[in-house]
Formats: structure tokens, sequence, C-alpha cells
């Protein structure tokens, strides 16, 4: 059974705006040590001092990594895990949309990566592996993972998504990866108390990423919120794992999501991709 929120310490990435700010604020609400995360210092501490000034909570602190670098989510684990060696949750929010719905250019991270690819799924797949000893010094434990409804299947010879690009399907390949790895990392994990499940939160939410794709919304980041929230706290999930979630109901992904092959390639091309194979045969030496 999960502690109450008020003896948690949880991590959210992406927690400077949108759906990301408003569970920060809501888990900062209920008493939670929050660890928020951002890439941008100004609107980091910005958004510290107003969750601050809202909730009376003082147990907040603040991360600044740039999740397009693969090297930066290393040195945000390496922080996270040297002033909290127990991490209760960790919400893997943070994402880059699909960009202009029409016209959206091919960008890359920092590593040379598809950038959707990078930062939707290769950042937290490796900060979630790097903080997997975290997670474990107190299970129970849980780790969300924000998708998304719309999910495009992976071209396993077109990974980087060179050949007719568009945003809105790498954004939609990117959180199919996401669910994958949701389903592969909960079997991995089973029997150590450690869920983790992707939820939707919403269609279309108020944010200002889902604008920037479309001219209009369907739902209220309010009701994203609630989803994720039940994700986080309800204990009907104490031992539900490898889920997708869509808003509050268990749903089925993608057909690929349940594809045990490609999950496993999918595996080893990031852990190649991420360096977690290299670092891995370190230790094993």
């Amino acid at each position: 059974m999960m502690k109450p929120l008020a003896q948690q310490t949880i991590l959210v990435t992406g927690s400077t705006d949108g759906l990301g700010k408003q569970t920060a604020l809501a888990l900062a609400r209920q008493g939670a040590t929050v660890l928020l995360h951002g890439r941008n210092q100004q609107r980091l501490d910005a958004t510290l001092r107003e969750i601050k000034d809202i909730t009376g909570n003082r147990r907040l602190e603040a991360y600044l990594a740039d999740l397009s670098e693969l090297s930066a989510v290393r040195r945000l684990a390496e922080q996270v895990q040297t002033q909290h060696p127990q991490l209760d949750m960790l919400i893997n929010n943070a994402g880059v949309g699909g960009g202009k719905l029409l016209g959206a250019r091919r960008e890359l991270s920092r590593d040379g990566y598809e950038l959707r690819f990078a930062v939707n799924y290769l950042a937290p797949f490796l900060l979630t592996h790097l903080l997997l000893a975290s997670l474990r010094y107190g299970p129970p434990s849980r780790i969300i993972h924000v998708g998304s409804v719309g999910q495009s299947p992976l071209d396993f010879d077109d990974i980087m998504f060179e050949r007719r690009y568009n945003g809105v399907e790498a954004y939609r390949r990117s959180k199919l990866a996401l669910m994958m790895f949701t389903i592969d990392l909960a079997d991995v994990l089973k029997g150590e108390h450690i869920t983790v499940n992707c939820v939707h939160p919403a269609s279309l939410m108020n944010t200002k990423m889902v604008r920037e794709t479309i001219p209009f919304t369907q739902t209220t980041v309010e009701e994203g919120l609630r989803s994720v929230m039940y994700l986080a706290t309800s204990p009907t999930l104490d031992n539900v794992t490898g889920q997708y979630f869509d808003q509050q109901q268990e749903a089925r992904a993608h057909p690929q999501a349940y594809d045990i092959a490609a999950r496993r390639r999918l595996r080893q091309i990031s852990e190649q991709l991420t360096g977690l194979s290299d670092m891995e045969a370190s230790q094993a030496g």
C-alpha cells in the first residue's frame, strides 16, 4: 500500500507549464515533497515560488535539465539520487508536441537524434533506468508515463524518421515507444513492488503544446490532471502494472505495443542510443 502523499518524494518532469505544473501543484497541496523539473531557469524559479506561495509547502525543489541532451538527463538523475536516495514516484510528463500540423520541420536533439523520439521517449527511458535504485529504496513506488491516445507504429528501418517526415506522426511514434517501454519495464520489475503505467490524460487539452499544433482544444488541463492524479493516488492501482489508461479507464494500446519481438528490438536500440548497454557492460566487468 502506498504511503500518504505527505510522506512521499515525487519527481515531475516538465513541471513549469501545462499538465506538469498543475500536477506538481496538486501534489504539493497534499503535502508531498515535489521535485520540479524544467529546462528554463527563470520559469523554473518562478514556478517554484508560485507553488510555494499557493500551497505553503516548503518541501519543494527545482532541477534544471534539457531533456534533449542525454548527458543532461544523466546529470539530473545523479542530482536527484544524491539528494533523494529514496524516491516514491516518478512522473515522466515532459514532452515535445507535434509542432505545426502542416510543415513541421524535422529537428534533431543535442545528440543528433530525431527530437520527438529523443525527448518523449529516450529521455524518460534513460531517466527511469537511472532512478530505479531510488525507486527500489523504499517500495512500493510508482512510475507514471504521460502518453497519448495518438500512437503510430515504429518503423525499425527508419527509427529516426528520416524519410517522409511528419511532426505529428513523429509524436505518435514516440508515444507508442513510451507505451512499449511501459510494458517492458513492468515485466522487468515484476515482484519488486514498483508499478509502471502509461496514461492518456485527456484529448487535446488547452495547453501551449496542443495550441502550437492545432487551432482548437477539446478538454481542460484539469481533466488531464484528474487522470494523472488517479494513477498517482488510487489505492485500487497498488498492484496494477504494465497497463495503458485512457484517462481513468484501462484500455488497449496500439497492437505493436503487445509485440514481444518489437519491444525487445526497441529495448536493444534504446540501450545502444542512450549508452545504457555500455554502462551495464562496464558494471558487469
